[in-house]
C-alpha cells in the first residue's frame, strides 16, 4: 500500500492566500481562511471580475491537483522534445500546473506570501515526527486500508481551520490539516471515498 501525503500544495497554498489578502469571497465552494491568514488588503483591481477569476484559478488548480499523472510516461515524453520547444512547454505545463502567478503574477502574494511558505517550510524542517504508530495514518488505519482499497493514492492537506474535505478525484482526496490531525475527523473524512 502507498499513499502519498502532499502537504505543501502550492498552487493551492497560493490561489488561498490570494483570497485572503485581496479579501475576496468567491461565489464558490471554498475552505475556509488559511490559518494565519494575511490582512485583506485593497486592490485597484475590481472585486467582482477578481472574484470570478479567482473561481476558474481554484476549479483549475483542484483539477490539477486531482489529476492522476505517470511521472515515468511523463519523463519520458519530455525527455523526446527538444528542449525549448513548445511542446516541452505544454508538457512542464501539464506537469506543474498553472495557478494564480500565472494569470495575476504577484498580485496578493508578493513578501508576505514568500515570508509565510518560508516559515512553513522552517517548522516543517524542525518538527519532531511523531513514532510510527502515533502517526494520523496509522491512527486511523483501517479507514485509511478501505480508502486506499477504494482507490485513493493521494491526500492533499491545507492550513485552514475546521472541517473541509473533498474528493478532487476517485485518486486524490483534499482535506483539512485539522481534519488529518484528529483521527475520529481523519477516520470519516477517509470513509468519504468510495
Amino acid at each position: 500500500m502507498s499513499i502519498r501525503v502532499d502537504s505543501e500544495p502550492r498552487l493551492l497554498l497560493e490561489a488561498l492566500w490570494a483570497r485572503n489578502a485581496l479579501g475576496l469571497n468567491p461565489p464558490v465552494d471554498a475552505p475556509p481562511p488559511l490559518l494565519d491568514a494575511p490582512s485583506p488588503a485593497r486592490s485597484s483591481a475590481d472585486v467582482t471580475e477578481l472574484e470570478t477569476a479567482w473561481a476558474e484559478v481554484w476549479s483549475a488548480v483542484l483539477g490539477h491537483a486531482g489529476a492522476s499523472v505517470d511521472p515515468v510516461a511523463l519523463h519520458e515524453r519530455l525527455l523526446a522534445t527538444p528542449d525549448g520547444s513548445p511542446e516541452r512547454a505544454t508538457l512542464m505545463r501539464a506537469a506543474l500546473g498553472s495557478g494564480w502567478r500565472d494569470r495575476f503574477g504577484d498580485l496578493g502574494l508578493g513578501a508576505d506570501f514568500d515570508a509565510w511558505s518560508r516559515r512553513r517550510f522552517e517548522a516543517r524542517t524542525r518538527r519532531a515526527y511523531p513514532p510510527l504508530d502515533q502517526t494520523p495514518e496509522h491512527l486511523s488505519l483501517d479507514a485509511l486500508i478501505a480508502a486506499w482499497q477504494a482507490g485513493l493514492t493521494t491526500i492533499i492537506t491545507i492550513p485552514c481551520p475546521g472541517d473541509y474535505t473533498r474528493a478532487l478525484s476517485r485518486t486524490t482526496l483534499l482535506m483539512t490539516e485539522a481534519t488529518r490531525d484528529d483521527p475520529a475527523r481523519y477516520a470519516a473524512a477517509l470513509a468519504t471515498v468510495r
